[in-house]
């Protein structure tokens, strides 16, 4: 059976969304219940593909189906296309299966020419009408269709109404709008050297193909990473008669939801103008009426429309976005979709539907995007001020939230104007760990390089602060503490504001609101909790990350990153005696220093999470990371460690290495310095002994994690240290305390090897940074250089840093799972890679088994919900 590609309105349904596209589905819904939509067809989703596969062309036979269904419509219409005297005019307009609002394009009054606007002046008895629509008509299809941009004709206009001196395009008479229609020819005769199409024929398939090719436009491409929406769906294409709201103040046209999309409130909300078209609402050119003055202007349409909205909502049993037109004082609906709403409105309309009986508590959980949740856990901008501001660039929506201070450029300058109570924002090349008591205290980060998985992407998402990354358009002068940014200097002590929601840039203060979790909140979150399956732990590194985390629903720590322990500036001069020893001896003294530190620190975490479950992971980074590298602080170090210059020269240069990501780190530290395991060791069995002994109740099994196994003889020397010391500090103590060794599965070794692994190992954590890393062979803080070409040449569609990689590195998850459990039937599984807050992969990890996600404490609760509806979706 040939395959069909173009439908009526009145032969599709709601339900054959992936085929007709969002838009189309609904525009045959609403037919189908009787509802006035102006009649019409779909060109399939499948049509979009083929023109792709077909290179940018559209195939006879769809032209032909084109061509069938326009004959339909007229029959219908009781209209020609082309006609002289009273014409069938039509919209063509995008419609993907995911709402994608505003990110392609539409074309109105599509049909016009020098001959029909003639008669079509005529039959409305409007010439200033006719014309205004074929004028508007030119100017969208250049746009649209032939790239020529709107602004040049909107001169155009300016230039008209500076000659007439009026202000308003409303005061232009017909004999203007003439003129215009002629300039607006002659502009497009002069830049593409060809006429303006005047076959309806000719102009409906070059809008057809506009509407195919806006589906790759760089905005849509963009809007489809941001929203997981994979390019091979391509768009459907509505093809509908034009209803005009320009034919005078009987009609009109407007937008509208069935509940305010900023706060939820169950009434009406939405604008109209009187004599406009839907451009005209949107485009903000002209101030709209509320819908509820239509009341007192056209109370019969109002209450029809009132009655159809209504309808609309218990038919699709959620908010709904209307577009509507009015012609000549009668109502017809030009789309319904599910309306965009902020997250407070999301969770308030959730929990609303349930109390008012129309849909179930899981239908609710399954209503809300956990991406969304973000925006209620962090600062925001004040929105009045924000519409006023302009970005002077943007870069990577590293971290959500509003940061608002002025810059410095160090880490020590940041902890300094902290210090004097100065709100400041962190502006760097790039971070490292050393910068880390700067990035904590500071508002916002900005840095030149990296990724959303790069250092500070990383960091600051757990600590909730807000994070720009990788604007590389930054020219930076660290000497003389300025950079350059969209033309603007910016200087030490300036304001600064970065959206990390967004990615947007501005020079000057912006002031922030904090967020505000409302009752409704806790109410969704406790129906996710009872749904789900998996259990949702946060990535903690201090008592103040866990004690938020904890807030926010946190059923334990899944990643405990050692290493960030030692950066204080307390600790600091400890570690760096460790690494410059040239004894053992020498060594252990530096860690004996560290151990009550070390120990504090665990308590600290037992403590902030009750008894749950604390996963440690043994140090990580390589030690050159300790070091300083800039001759000041080389200078001053040496002489704090009572060595010389060159020595300590002579240190740093021994353990510069080509490639630290594969090089002396992990579970290859405590195999060279088996000393630094039993400090850590201690220090976790000491801890858990000492809160177990204040909190009798608590089940505390400390879980210490060995990071970068790929080998197992590897993972049983580093365990036979840890088991030997855990035990003796047992005995020492009295105590019958129990706990775990597992390892990180974070090298493609490990993970094809899992089953010979698990044999020592009780539990694996999915370390899935490095793992993508280590697939790919990509740096997550270089990827961020290249990776734009990538996503512009459709090699990828997302970043496999932020996204996991569910064909490749997790395969590799599959198996090793699998394996793991042959071995080790109750092996406790996890992931604590950045990607543990990412909704897709959370429902991967459900698929595949896994005991639980580890995330960031500011990404708890959208884990908690994206769990609940990874367990809706895939019962198991």
């Amino acid at each position: 059976m040939s395959t069909k590609y173009v439908y009526l309105f009145s032969e599709g349904n709601g339900k054959m969304r992936e085929l007709l596209g969002g838009k189309g589905a609904n525009l045959a819904e609403m037919t189908n219940l009787g509802i006035p939509v102006p009649q019409g067809f779909t060109i399939t989703t499948e049509a979009c593909t083929r023109y792709y596969e077909d290179g940018e062309k559209i195939a006879p036979e769809i032209e032909e189906e084109i061509n069938q269904s326009i004959a339909k419509m007229e029959e219908i219409a009781g209209k020609k296309f082309g006609d002289i005297n009273d014409p069938l005019l039509v919209s063509v307009r995008s419609g993907a299966r995911a709402s994608m609002p505003g990110m392609m394009d539409t074309i109105l009054n599509l049909g016009m020419n020098d001959e029909v606007v003639v008669g079509f002046a005529k039959k409305t008895g409007n010439e200033r009408f006719a014309y205004d629509s074929y004028r508007r008509f030119i100017q969208m299809y250049s746009d649209v269709v032939m790239e020529l941009p709107k602004s040049n004709f909107e001169l155009i206009i300016d230039e008209v109404k500076e000659k007439k001196g009026v202000k308003l395009d409303t005061e232009l008479d017909a004999e203007d709008l003439k003129e215009l229609v002629v300039r607006f020819k002659n502009y497009y005769k002069e830049q593409l050297n060809s006429e303006f199409p005047s076959t309806p024929h000719d102009q409906l398939m070059g809008a057809v193909k506009a509407v195919f090719r806006s589906w790759n436009n760089p905005r849509a491409i963009y809007y489809r990473r941001m929203n997981d929406i994979p390019s091979s769906w391509g768009t459907a294409v509505n093809v509908q008669a034009m209803v005009f709201g320009n034919m005078g103040d009987d009609s009109g046209t407007g937008v509208a939801f069935t509940r305010d999309p900023a706060t939820g409130e169950n009434k009406l909300f939405g604008e109209f103008l009187i004599n406009a078209q839907g451009e005209d609402v949107v485009a903000g050119v002209r101030t709209p009426q509320t819908i509820d003055e239509l009341k007192g202007i056209m109370p019969e349409i109002y209450d029809q429309f009132a009655k159809i909205a209504d309808n609309l909502e218990k038919h699709y049993r959620d908010m709904q976005d209307m577009e509507f037109t009015i012609e000549q004082r009668k109502l017809y609906m030009l789309q319904t979709r599910n309306g965009k709403r902020t997250a407070a409105a999301a969770l308030k309309v959730a929990c609303d539907l349930v109390d008012e009986g129309m849909i179930s508590e899981k239908e609710a959980v399954l209503m809300v995007d956990p991406k969304q949740l973000d925006a209620l856990l962090h600062p925001q901008f004040d929105a009045k001020a924000l519409k006023a501001a302009s970005p002077i660039g943007s870069a990577l929506p590293a971290s959500p939230g509003a940061a608002c201070g002025k810059v410095v450029f160090t880490a020590e300058d940041a902890v300094e104007w902290h210090n004097k109570g100065e709100k400041i924002v962190l502006v760097r090349r790039e971070t490292s760990p050393e910068d880390i008591e700067g990035m904590h205290v500071a508002q916002g980060i900005l840095t030149v390089r990296g990724g959303m998985t790069s250092h500070a992407a990383v960091v600051a998402r757990g600590m909730g602060t807000c994070c720009v990354s990788g604007c590389g358009e930054v020219v930076m002068n660290e000497e003389e503490k300025y950079f350059e940014l969209g033309g603007v200097t910016i200087k030490e002590g300036d304001y600064l504001s970065l959206d990390g929601s967004t990615g947007k840039i501005y020079a000057g203060a912006i002031p922030t609101v904090s967020a505000e979790i409302s009752g409704y909140f806790g109410r969704l979150m406790g129906w996710a909790d009872e749904i789900r399956d998996l259990k949702v732990r946060t990535n903690a590194d201090t008592p103040a990350d866990a004690k938020q985390a904890a807030e926010f629903g946190a059923e334990g720590i899944g990643l405990c990153r050692t290493e960030h322990m030692f950066f204080d500036t307390d600790r600091i001069t400890a570690m760096r005696e460790m690494i410059v020893s040239k004894t053992e001896e020498q060594r252990r003294a530096a860690l004996a220093k560290l151990l009550p530190m070390q120990r504090g620190d665990f308590e600290a975490l037992y403590e902030a999470l009750g008894g749950n479950p604390v996963t440690i992971r043994f140090l990580d980074p390589p030690l050159h990371e300790f070091l300083p590298t800039a001759e000041e602080d080389i200078i001053a170090l040496a002489k704090e460690m009572n060595i010389t210059v060159e020595d300590l020269k002579n240190v740093i240069a021994s353990l510069h290495e080509f490639n630290p990501m594969m090089g002396h780190r992990g579970c290859r530290l405590a195999v060279t310095y088996p000393e630094i395991a039993e400090m850590q060791t201690t220090a976790v069995i000491e801890a858990a002994i000492n809160v177990k002994k204040a909190h009798p109740d608590w089940d505390i099994v400390p879980e210490i994690m060995i990071p970068l196994v790929g080998e197992l003889k590897e993972l049983q020397y580093v365990k036979s240290v840890v088991v030997k010391t855990a035990d003796k500090v047992i005995a020492d103590n009295n105590s019958d305390l129990k706990y775990k060794v597992g390892t990180m599965i974070e090298i493609p070794r490990a993970a094809l090897t899992a089953d010979e692994i698990a044999k020592d190992a009780e539990f694996f954590s999915f370390g899935t940074n490095d793992l993508t890393q280590m697939t790919f062979g990509f740096s997550r803080d270089d990827a961020g250089k290249f990776l734009d070409a990538y996503y512009d040449r459709k090699i990828y569609e997302s970043d496999p840093f932020a996204k996991l990689d569910q064909d490749g590195v997790g395969k590799l998850v599959e198996m090793a799972a699998k394996l793991g459990r042959q071995t080790r039937p109750d092996i406790k599984l996890g992931i604590c890679g950045e990607h543990g807050g990412d909704p897709s992969t959370i429902e991967f990890c459900h698929r595949v088994g896994l005991n639980y996600v580890s995330c960031s404490p500011f990404r708890v609760p959208i884990a908690r919900l994206a769990a609940a509806q990874a367990a809706l979706k895939f019962p198991r």
